[in-house]
């Protein structure tokens, strides 16, 4: 693959704010792709089944996965979260489109043994602006499918191709992080204009056709159900599929919404 030099925005394009940047860069792990560490590889080699298999093996010892599959799921979750973050947040929150595509991004399977230090690297950290008005929504959609459709979908059938884990987990993985940046961090936006066009974004992620998301379903739709009311007043959406992050620990520990703590009464 060849890495192309960062675009320099014209100059009545000022780019995202600082704020902005910051919040993609030290949050988000938005990285140029020529400050891709050593564990980099290209969407199209880890979409090669033994290339997948080889890299899920080498990675399983270092996330304490005890299984090419519990590592597969692991590794999936960290990418919803590089590949998802990113490119909706400047979406949304910022109106702006970064390309997330098989010859515009690498895949860091970066961890310390301890904790996951991968970024995403994109050869445009740039973007452009969104189109106002009736072209928006086009154009929306364009993002959309070009991350879903020809990145993370890809993918996932690799990753099911290599080590067996189900589809529909490393979807739901997906899903809930598309939840958690629109209800959570997206939510504390105070501009009414931000406001509204996150919401909009959000209702056609959960209504967008799956052809959009290159999957037999709307992975974003399928897993949004409303969240159970708990015994202390809190509210939470349990998953429907465990991401088997309990058997990478010792003792196990359970992610918040876990189908398996989920109450016998619920």
């Amino acid at each position: 693959m060849t890495r192309r030099l960062e675009r320099t925005p014209s100059p009545d394009d000022p780019g995202f704010t600082h704020a902005q940047r910051t919040f993609l860069t030290e949050t988000l792990r938005l990285t140029p792709l020529g400050q891709a560490d050593e564990t980099a590889m290209t969407v199209l080699d880890l979409c090669d089944t033994a290339q997948c298999a080889r890299a899920l093996d080498a990675l399983a010892p270092r996330i304490g996965a005890p299984s090419r599959r519990v590592a597969a799921s692991l590794l999936g979750k960290r990418l919803s979260f590089l590949l998802t973050g990113a490119c909706l947040y400047a979406l949304s929150a910022c109106n702006r489109a970064l390309v997330v595509s098989p010859d515009a991004c690498l895949i860091e399977l970066s961890h310390d043994g301890t904790r996951w230090v991968s970024s995403l690297p994109l050869s445009d950290t740039h973007g452009t602006p969104l189109p106002d008005g009736t072209e928006r929504g086009p154009a929306r959609d364009r993002v959309i499918e070009r991350l879903f459709t020809e990145v993370i979908a890809p993918l996932w059938r690799s990753f099911h191709e290599a080590s067996g884990v189900p589809p529909r987990m490393l979807w739901e993985n997906t899903a809930v992080r598309v939840y958690s940046l629109y209800e959570r961090r997206l939510d504390q936006l105070t501009d009414p204009a931000d406001r509204a066009r996150c919401k909009a974004d959000f209702d056609r992620l959960l209504t967008a056709p799956a052809a959009l998301f290159g999957a037999p379903f709307n992975p974003i739709a399928r897993f949004h159900h409303a969240p159970v009311a708990l015994c202390d007043g809190q509210k939470q959406r349990y998953r429907k599929t465990c991401c088997l992050y309990f058997q990478a620990t010792h003792p196990a520990e359970y992610c918040q919404s876990c189908p398996l703590l989920k109450p016998l009464s619920a």
